[in-house]
């Protein structure tokens, strides 16, 4: 079986072909963009990924994590001598601010090196991946002081940073989390409470691990409303162990070599980030680049899978091709796996694409030169933000599940690899907000608030690239063109149907999101085709013809069908009494 294989070729054409990133000179992270620089980046970045990091993947899921008496934490072997060659390598400071002794160069040269992390080994990628959402959130409302004091060691990589937020009592829910914080007599706050689900609450790969905690202060207001952040380390600045350990190590399905903790504060030291009673809007810029990176999860579990599969496919003999005098043909010679594979195919690649150019807009969205341009960049971010979580996660695990189809019995056997591909991408699911949260999210705060206005913006911008298509790409730019259209009306109806009963938007925005899931791969496929084109006879970009016609075959269809979900309202999903679905 062959192991991992960082798609390079594919990653350089969507940098170059497709978003042409070397013209973006004029922004300031750009300007030592060229051909050589991506071409070293990602080539050393898949190097370090294949060969330093993807051999941890299936160690750790067989050891996983181990918390000692004293409530520290072991990862598993391998792990900290990987993560030393990480930090050493520098990068975790790739598309980190030059103020704070990062790289400085583009969040979307980052977001293709953590595709690699993440198909090597999701488990190791989740005690980095969260970095660079601490230090967006610090440096956006964190204190000069603050500033100083944590974010050079955090952008180096000599510290990591994770988020506690979720209680057991409140999910979600974020309004009834009970951990309190009481004004010391310094400039400190004592917090006190019980987290769970912290990733990487607690860890050897470091000596400080810096906590950003979501607390209520004893005069706070009721609900979300109350709810303020604070930074609260594992190590203080004197050297002293603040008040906080490890209860616990939560047993896992997946990702087992992370380091998952109920994590207890005792009176542990801290300090205010941002205002009180703010901190909720100031969690979400963290918790918003967390959910972007989930998505990229989803894209990293779907191309690990289909790798495996795809091999496994040409090498396994079984069954034979019509007419074929052959013993047993290759799997690959049967149109349903075929057809698997070429779904697999069509979601990575085309996904790939929308992961990178939304990364390019928020690299627009900081350093685009006027303030309009960064604006409309930030709004298309915001916009896509809960569809490249949702629809990617959702996809990737039905993408990794799929694939393990093609092994047949061979894929439920841990030694083919495949089935901790599944058990990993289960979880992106349902972290940073399950998947229907992000479709409520799109629909009532992305959509429904500006009346559509965003999603108009990303409409036209479909559509627009479908008029201005070549003859020979019809065959997507109509049925694309359709769909948006689809997706318009279906907006429209929903806000309507939102305003006659509020569970309606609830009742449709799934399959909403959905829609929006199949309309934005489908513009990439045919910007990708669109870049595919001038070199058609090039068996590479003959094999992206041929992807996006199977996408516009196969994919675009279902558009018009969850059009008719999203219309179909609540009454049906509301007739039963609660009691009823027990069934006695």
């Amino acid at each position: 079986m062959s192991s991992y294989t960082p798609p390079i070729r594919d990653v350089r054409f969507v940098l170059t072909n497709l978003l042409d990133i070397e013209s973006y000179s004029s922004l300031p992270a750009f300007a030592a963009v060229d051909g050589d620089l991506i071409d070293s980046i990602i080539e050393e970045a898949g190097r370090f990924c294949a060969e330093v990091i993807a051999p941890i993947n299936e160690v750790g899921d067989r050891e996983g994590c181990t918390r000692h008496p004293d409530g520290t934490v072991t990862t598993p072997q391998g792990f900290p001598d990987a993560y030393a060659q990480y930090r050493d390598a520098g990068w975790g400071a790739l598309a980190m601010p030059e103020e704070f002794g990062g790289q400085g160069l583009p969040h979307v040269l980052g977001t293709a090196v953590e595709e690699f992390l993440n198909s090597s080994c999701h488990a190791f990628n989740m005690y980095t991946g969260s970095i660079i959402g601490a230090v967006l959130t610090l440096a956006a409302k964190g204190s000069d002081e603050i500033k100083a004091e944590w974010l050079p060691k955090i952008v180096s990589g000599e510290w990591l940073a994770t988020m506690a937020l979720t209680e057991a009592q409140a999910g979600t829910d974020l309004g009834l989390l009970r951990t309190k914080a009481e004004r010391c007599d310094d400039d400190t706050f004592a917090i006190t409470g019980e987290k769970i689900f912290c990733s990487g609450g607690e860890h050897d790969l470091t000596d400080n691990i810096v906590h950003l905690v979501l607390a209520k202060l004893p005069d706070a207001p009721e609900g979300s409303r109350g709810i303020s952040l604070f930074l609260v380390p594992k190590v203080m600045p004197d050297g002293s162990r603040n008040s906080l350990s490890c209860g616990a190590i939560e047993h896992k399905m997946g990702i087992r070599a992370s380091a998952t903790c109920v994590m207890n504060f005792d009176g542990a030291k801290g300090w205010l980030v941002g205002a009180e009673n703010e901190g909720l809007a100031a969690m979400f810029i963290m918790m918003n680049a967390t959910r972007l990176s989930c998505g990229n999860q989803g894209l990293g579990h779907a191309e690990h899978a289909y790798q495996k599969a795809a091999s496994y496919a040409l090498e396994r003999k079984q069954g034979r091709a019509p007419g074929s005098r052959a013993i047993a043909d290759p799997l690959v010679v049967h149109p349903d796996v075929r057809r698997m594979l070429m779904d697999a195919r069509a979601f990575t690649e085309g996904f790939r694409a929308l992961v990178l150019w939304t990364a390019l807009q928020i690299d627009l969205s900081h350093g685009a030169a006027t303030e309009t341009e960064r604006g409309e960049a930030d709004a298309l971010v915001g916009l896509l933000t809960p569809v490249i979580k949702a629809f990617g996660t959702d996809r990737g695990f039905e993408t990794a599940v799929a694939m393990q189809q093609i092994f047949g019995g061979h894929g439920y056997i841990a030694e083919w690899g495949i089935e901790q591909i599944v058990r990993d991408a289960r979880v992106a699911m349902l972290y940073e907000g399950a998947n229907g949260v992000q479709a409520l999210d799109l629909a009532g705060r992305k959509v429904v608030r500006d009346g559509g206005a965003v999603l108009e913006q990303f409409l036209a911008m479909v559509e627009s690239d479908c008029g201005d298509a070549d003859e020979a790409l019809a065959f997507i730019s109509a049925p694309l063109s359709e769909g948006a259209r689809e997706v318009r009306e279906a907006a429209r109806t929903m806000m309507a149907m939102a305003k006659a009963d509020p569970n309606n938007l609830g009742a449709g925005s799934y399959a909403f999101l959905q829609m929006m899931g199949v309309t934005a791969i489908g513009w990439m496929w045919l910007r990708l085709a669109k870049a595919a084109l001038p070199d058609r006879d090039e068996a590479f970009c003959a094999a992206k013809l041929v992807t996006a016609r199977h996408y516009a075959l196969h994919a675009l269809p279902q558009v018009a069908m969850l059009r008719q979900k999203v219309e179909a309202g609540a009454e049906v999903l509301m007739a039963l009494l609660a009691e009823e679905f027990l069934r006695g």
